[in-house]
């Protein structure tokens, strides 16, 4: 997050993927070891830390804010200190109209203070409205509460390497400089006083690898350190100390940080784990630490930058995002993002199994805009009166349904929803599924994941569509189940106004199983029952089941979805006895392997046959029938022929071979390059250019990879029955995207 649309550029491809990530949900209670009473500095030992307890889990939304020297210029982004230095860029061309050229007007002026061409001057000095000022920190933690944050925190050191308490490491820091105040101390205070969570940000890992890098080189000590010039062993000390204080001062619950872990020394990494971990069991508290590269994953939180992932994921994540798209700080003319595409991205990321950390830019003077508290306004109402449905409640099997796709990894865009799509929830007690929908959809929905096909509601007691104020209910008649779906008669015109409208669904016992469309649900009890989780196709190890919430060794029954196979191995990696099953198990000590499956494959059924539809057209491919080898894959609309029938067949290494049901022979890449047709031809063992890698990329969706070019299948986009089917570089177009459904 720190990042900008600098950042996006100069970061290009940098975004990296959640450790361990399964399309699941963490449903489990799990077989994580306990944590250690101390802790060594050794990936071993930091592995074992709880990455995200319960408090974090129920939390789901916190507010921080990027505010700090760089808010003065106001202009460009919080990469203003960068950019000033770098000849060309349109802050540099500010820089120079505005204050001068920045070896004459340096950045550290804005921290000491001078004057502008025009004679202003400017610094970095808000002032407490006690003391005549626009600064009150108690009224923004008021506000943070209004907005329904349950945790939350300033960005205490940005790539700046200004140091926001009162720091002894640090001289360039906000009590010796600029406004000569502890704002971490007085921010911790007014977080505190309010019963929130206290969350620091820590953004200094780049500091001095790369952000400075247009500034020129310092002669004097102290402006080395400013522009992180110290050298490596001074730098990454210094990064180590800076932590330190900031743990043994503000003692934070959650200890955010931003990219570039992965350029800081790895002992100053572990000495920082294990000094904050073993201080946080002094204080008697469970605490967590966020990354987005450089720890190992295991005993940390994932965090994705503007964005979120496109299915349900585990183990437990957060998303940091801002609300404006232009500027993480406060600049003239900032934009923002519309409460409703902030609350229905918010509600995305809760049901895919993450918390959102939201970023707001006050001004300069300690001003928070209108149009800022608006928005967080707009978000407190919708959680005040529905937060029963979001705080301490736990994604379900599935994310939800609908139409607009939402996230997808980092930098992916907030996006307000339709009253066709919808977000799943579930309590903790897993007896209540909340069905919140993203629009008002009329006097009747019907909510497809819940058909008669997939899961059986015969346990459920009571359907309620939640009323206008918090505990309130309005009771609806009896829904109606088929294999469409649950069809539930709502009132004839919206009862009240809201940026959603949530279904409670309560049951008499647990909510029963859901058999998925695709991959396989494990439960850790007979019958579809007790925690569960979601396993996509691919292969699964020990520590992916643990980080799915089951633990390895607690499987008592499961159900691969139609048309694919799992593979149980007693040993991890895939070793030992192993067992195949291609249809529901509700009770695994039939086969003898109750509560031994320590690892396991999720694989097509390779006698199933699979109607495999592109995502964009609709089209399902087609071989054209009893064809000559060599002839191009097409698509057509879907009628039931054969020639639209193909199986997936593993042939080893994680490869498949696609086998079309008229005429036997297999998908061919034919080695040939972008923009490519794909064809077809008899199998030939060995013969790379029939060789298929099939992702899933979530909401059961794959991109199918020809081993030899690395190209996917390609339908080309909103073309003709009967177009050719192409091949092309994978990308995030619905193009590359196809669905597996056996007929």
């Amino acid at each position: 997050m720190s990042s900008s649309i600098n950042r996006r550029h100069f970061l290009a491809g940098a975004t990296c993927v959640a450790a361990a990530a399964v399309a699941g949900g963490l449903f489990g209670a799990g077989s994580a070891q306990a944590a250690p009473s101390t802790y060594t500095p050794d990936w071993n030992s930091l592995d074992q830390h709880p990455p995200a307890p319960e408090w974090f889990q129920d939390a789901k939304f916190g507010i921080y804010f990027h505010w700090g020297v760089f808010s003065v210029p106001a202009f460009g982004n919080e990469w203003y200190p960068r950019a000033m230095y770098q000849a060309g860029d349109s802050v540099n061309q500010h820089h120079i109209a505005t204050y001068g050229q920045p070896s004459a007007w340096p950045y550290h002026n804005f921290i000491n203070g001078a004057q502008d061409l025009a004679g202003n001057f400017v610094k970095f000095a808000p002032k407490l409205k006690s003391a005549g000022g626009n600064f009150d920190p108690a009224e923004w933690v008021q506000l943070f509460v209004d907005a329904g944050a349950k945790f939350a925190g300033p960005v205490a050191e940005h790539h700046d390497g200004f140091s926001m308490w009162d720091s002894q490491v640090n001289e360039w820091n906000s009590v010796n400089k600029g406004p000569g105040l502890n704002l971490l101390q007085l921010f911790s205070t007014a977080i505190r006083a309010k019963g929130l969570k206290l969350l620091v940000a820590m953004h200094h890992a780049y500091h001095f690898n790369g952000f400075y890098e247009f500034a020129p080189a310092q002669t004097d000590p102290s402006l080395k350190k400013l522009y992180g010039q110290l050298g490596a062993a001074a730098e990454n000390q210094l990064w180590y100390d800076k932590l330190k204080e900031v743990i043994d001062r503000a003692q934070p619950d959650i200890l955010w940080q931003d990219f570039k872990l992965d350029a800081v020394d790895e002992t100053q990494r572990l000495n920082f784990l294990s000094y904050y971990y073993n201080q946080a069991n002094s204080w008697g508290r469970e605490v967590v630490a966020t990354y987005k590269d450089g720890l190992n994953g295991k005993g940390e939180v994932f965090d994705y930058e503007r964005g979120g992932p496109g299915d349900l994921t585990t183990p437990y994540w957060l998303t940091d995002d801002s609300i404006s798209s232009s500027s993480w700080c406060y600049t003239q003319g900032i934009g923002y993002y519309s409460t409703q595409q902030m609350l229905h991205s918010f509600l995305d990321r809760v049901s895919k199994n993450g918390n959102v950390l939201l970023n707001i830019a006050p001004m300069a003077d300690g001003t928070i805009p209108q149009a800022q508290k608006d928005i967080l306004l707009g978000m407190g109402d919708y959680l005040k009166r529905f937060g029963e449905s979001v705080y301490s409640t736990r994604a379900w099997t599935v994310y939800g349904e609908g139409p607009t796709k939402m996230g997808g990894g980092a930098f992916t865009t907030p996006t307000a929803g339709t009253a066709q799509d919808i977000r799943f929830t579930r309590n903790k007690g897993n007896t209540v599924l909340y069905a919140t929908v993203l629009g008002w959809p009329g006097s009747s929905l019907t909510i497809k994941t819940l058909g008669s096909d997939r899961i059986s509601l015969s346990s459920l007691a009571s359907v309620k569509l939640l009323g206008s104020t918090a505990g309130t209910y309005i009771d609806l008649p009896t829904p109606v189940q088929s294999s469409s779906g649950l069809t539930v008669t709502l009132p004839s015109s919206a009862p009240h106004s809201a940026g959603a409208y949530v279904l409670k669904l309560t049951f008499s016992g647990p909510i029963p199983g859901l058999l998925p469309k695709s991959g396989a649900i494990a439960f850790q009890d007979v019958n579809y029952t007790g925690g569960s989780a979601t396993f996509a196709l691919g292969d699964h190890t020990a520590a992916d089941l643990t980080a799915a919430g089951l633990g390895a060794g607690t499987v008592s029954s499961l159900r691969p979805a139609p048309g694919y196979q799992v593979v149980g191995y007693s040993g991890d990696n895939f070793t030992g006895t192993s067992w195949t099953f291609t249809a529901d198990n509700p009770d695994l000590r039939a086969t003898g392997n109750n509560d031994r499956i320590t690892s396991l494959r999720v694989q097509f059924n390779p006698a199933a046959y699979f109607r495999i539809t592109n995502v964009t057209d609709g089209l399902a491919l087609d071989s054209g029938g009893n064809v000559a080898s060599g002839s191009n894959l097409k698509q057509w609309t879907w009628d039931s022929s054969t020639n639209l029938q193909w199986r997936a067949e593993p042939v080893g290494g994680g490869y498949y071979r696609l086998v079309n049901r008229t005429n036997g022979m297999v998908a061919d890449g034919w080695g040939d390059g972008n923009g490519s047709t794909a064809r077809q031809a008899p199998w030939s063992s060995g013969n790379t250019d029939q060789q298929w890698t099939i992702t899933h990329r979530g909401d059961g969706r794959f991109s199918i990879a020809n081993r030899t070019t690395g190209l996917v299948l390609d339908g080309g986009g909103n073309v003709a029955s009967g177009s050719v089917t192409k091949q092309w570089t994978y990308g995030s177009s619905s193009n590359l995207l196809w669905t597996f459904t056996a007929v």
